[in-house]
């Protein structure tokens, strides 16, 4: 039997992607996948500059994928929900197996 997706939920699915689309989002959410840090952490650990950082954090925080909290005069932010962590491990397990034809793919060339 086939199924075919209500075309809302299509085009949410498909904004939930494009979090994660961005290379130097995907550096941010692949770091808090260790845990909470505040921005200065996650500068040094990815090499992106600060304002980039708080720039893709303001997007992923708007969509949902991470949530921040102040702690004195830090704000500390990590992965809103441990969803989100399987599914970068569940894209690194599949990576596995087609990482050659994903990097082959013209199609998705810059």
């Amino acid at each position: 039997m086939l199924i075919i997706a209500k075309p809302k939920s299509i085009e949410i699915q498909a904004k939930l992607f494009r979090g994660f689309s961005d290379s130097s989002r995907l550096s941010i959410l692949q770091i808090l996948m260790e845990g909470a840090m505040t921005v200065n952490e996650i500068v040094e650990q990815t090499g992106l500059s600060q304002p980039n950082v708080s720039n893709h954090l303001g997007c992923l925080r708007e969509c949902g994928l991470v949530t921040s909290q102040s702690q004195g005069r830090f704000v500390y932010y990590e992965l809103s929900d441990k969803r989100v962590k399987q599914l970068l491990l569940l894209a690194d397990s599949l990576l596995t197996d087609v990482a050659k034809g994903v990097y082959e793919c013209m199609r998705y060339s810059k």
